[in-house]
Protein backbone atom coordinates (compact mmCIF):
# COMPACT_ATOMS: atom_id res chain seq x y z
CA UNK A 1 0.00 0.00 0.00
CA UNK A 2 1.24 3.63 -0.63
CA UNK A 3 2.57 5.81 2.09
CA UNK A 4 -0.07 8.44 2.67
CA UNK A 5 0.97 11.47 1.31
CA UNK A 6 2.12 14.33 3.89
CA UNK A 7 -1.25 16.43 3.53
CA UNK A 8 -3.21 13.02 4.45
CA UNK A 9 -0.88 12.26 7.26
CA UNK A 10 -1.18 15.94 8.88
CA UNK A 11 -4.79 16.24 8.48
CA UNK A 12 -5.19 13.24 10.65
CA UNK A 13 -3.12 13.73 13.43
CA UNK A 14 -4.62 17.72 13.16
CA UNK A 15 -8.44 15.97 13.27
CA UNK A 16 -7.56 13.45 15.95
CA UNK A 17 -5.66 16.26 17.94
CA UNK A 18 -8.44 18.65 17.40
CA UNK A 19 -10.89 16.34 18.54
CA UNK A 20 -9.60 16.21 21.72
CA UNK A 21 -11.58 17.91 24.87
CA UNK A 22 -8.45 19.54 26.05
CA UNK A 23 -8.24 21.32 22.76
CA UNK A 24 -11.57 22.15 23.24
CA UNK A 25 -11.05 23.61 27.26
CA UNK A 26 -8.38 25.26 25.65
CA UNK A 27 -10.64 27.48 22.90
CA UNK A 28 -13.24 28.02 26.12
CA UNK A 29 -10.23 29.51 27.87
CA UNK A 30 -8.97 31.73 25.09
CA UNK A 31 -12.29 32.93 24.45
CA UNK A 32 -12.90 33.88 28.84
CA UNK A 33 -9.82 35.22 28.44
CA UNK A 34 -10.91 37.19 25.53
CA UNK A 35 -13.80 38.31 27.70
CA UNK A 36 -12.41 39.24 30.94
CA UNK A 37 -9.72 41.31 28.83
CA UNK A 38 -12.47 43.63 27.56
CA UNK A 39 -12.72 46.02 30.23
CA UNK A 40 -9.20 46.18 30.19
CA UNK A 41 -9.00 47.07 26.16
CA UNK A 42 -12.48 49.19 26.67
CA UNK A 43 -14.04 46.66 24.38
CA UNK A 44 -12.29 48.67 21.73
CA UNK A 45 -12.55 47.43 18.28
CA UNK A 46 -9.02 46.25 18.29
CA UNK A 47 -9.88 43.73 21.10
CA UNK A 48 -12.64 42.99 18.85
CA UNK A 49 -10.53 41.78 15.71
CA UNK A 50 -8.28 40.11 17.83
CA UNK A 51 -10.96 36.91 18.51
CA UNK A 52 -12.74 37.66 15.00
CA UNK A 53 -9.35 37.46 12.90
CA UNK A 54 -8.46 34.25 15.21
CA UNK A 55 -11.49 32.55 14.75
CA UNK A 56 -11.80 33.35 11.25
CA UNK A 57 -8.49 32.15 10.49
CA UNK A 58 -9.18 28.82 12.80
CA UNK A 59 -12.11 27.99 11.16
CA UNK A 60 -11.06 28.87 7.65
CA UNK A 61 -8.49 25.72 8.34
CA UNK A 62 -10.33 23.32 10.11
CA UNK A 63 -12.78 23.33 7.14
CA UNK A 64 -10.12 22.06 4.68
CA UNK A 65 -9.04 19.55 7.68
CA UNK A 66 -12.88 17.95 8.64
CA UNK A 67 -13.32 17.73 4.56
CA UNK A 68 -10.12 15.64 4.27
CA UNK A 69 -11.29 13.62 7.01
CA UNK A 70 -15.23 13.09 6.04
CA UNK A 71 -13.84 12.38 2.47
CA UNK A 72 -11.31 9.52 3.67
CA UNK A 73 -13.65 8.20 6.17
CA UNK A 74 -16.24 8.05 3.24
CA UNK A 75 -14.72 6.35 0.72
CA UNK A 76 -13.62 3.90 3.43
CA UNK A 77 -16.80 3.21 4.07
CA UNK A 78 -17.83 2.89 0.46
CA UNK A 79 -15.24 0.56 0.08
CA UNK A 80 -16.31 -1.54 3.17
CA UNK A 81 -20.41 -1.76 1.56
CA UNK A 82 -18.56 -3.01 -1.62
CA UNK A 83 -17.06 -5.67 -0.28
CA UNK A 84 -20.09 -6.95 1.84
CA UNK A 85 -22.19 -6.95 -1.57
CA UNK A 86 -19.45 -8.16 -3.15
CA UNK A 87 -19.13 -11.09 -0.61
CA UNK A 88 -23.06 -11.87 0.02
CA UNK A 89 -24.97 -14.41 -2.06
CA UNK A 90 -27.57 -13.18 -4.30
CA UNK A 91 -26.65 -9.49 -3.66
CA UNK A 92 -26.78 -7.09 -6.42
CA UNK A 93 -23.13 -6.76 -7.93
CA UNK A 94 -24.76 -3.64 -9.59
CA UNK A 95 -24.70 -2.03 -6.45
CA UNK A 96 -20.99 -2.02 -6.28
CA UNK A 97 -19.38 1.58 -6.74
CA UNK A 98 -22.64 3.02 -6.96
CA UNK A 99 -21.84 6.37 -5.79
CA UNK A 100 -19.79 6.55 -9.20
CA UNK A 101 -23.03 6.53 -11.28
CA UNK A 102 -24.83 9.38 -12.77
CA UNK A 103 -28.01 10.82 -10.94
CA UNK A 104 -30.22 9.56 -12.99
CA UNK A 105 -28.98 5.69 -12.68
CA UNK A 106 -28.85 6.46 -8.89
CA UNK A 107 -32.52 7.60 -8.64
CA UNK A 108 -33.51 4.86 -10.74
CA UNK A 109 -31.66 2.12 -8.34
CA UNK A 110 -33.34 4.05 -4.73
CA UNK A 111 -36.77 4.15 -6.89
CA UNK A 112 -36.57 0.27 -6.88
CA UNK A 113 -35.02 0.22 -3.37
CA UNK A 114 -38.25 2.16 -2.22
CA UNK A 115 -40.99 0.30 -3.83
CA UNK A 116 -39.44 -3.03 -2.57
CA UNK A 117 -39.15 -1.39 1.08
CA UNK A 118 -42.97 0.15 0.60
CA UNK A 119 -43.72 -3.84 -0.14
CA UNK A 120 -42.18 -4.76 2.87
CA UNK A 121 -43.78 -2.12 4.83
CA UNK A 122 -47.11 -3.24 3.71
CA UNK A 123 -46.67 -7.09 4.29
CA UNK A 124 -45.43 -6.46 7.95
CA UNK A 125 -48.81 -4.22 8.27
CA UNK A 126 -50.25 -7.61 7.00
CA UNK A 127 -48.78 -9.65 9.74
CA UNK A 128 -45.65 -11.27 7.33
CA UNK A 129 -42.53 -11.53 7.76
CA UNK A 130 -39.81 -8.97 6.30
CA UNK A 131 -37.25 -11.31 6.06
CA UNK A 132 -35.64 -13.27 2.82
CA UNK A 133 -35.19 -12.07 -0.15
CA UNK A 134 -38.06 -10.21 -2.02
CA UNK A 135 -36.94 -11.57 -6.02
CA UNK A 136 -38.44 -14.74 -6.52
Amino acid sequence: MKNASWYSRFAKAAAHFCGRPRVFVTAVGVIAVWVVTGPVFQFSDTWQLVINTGTTIVTFLMVFLIQNTQNRDTQAIQVKLDELIRATQGAHNALLDLEEIEEESLDAFRQRYQALARVARAELGRGQQDTGTPEP
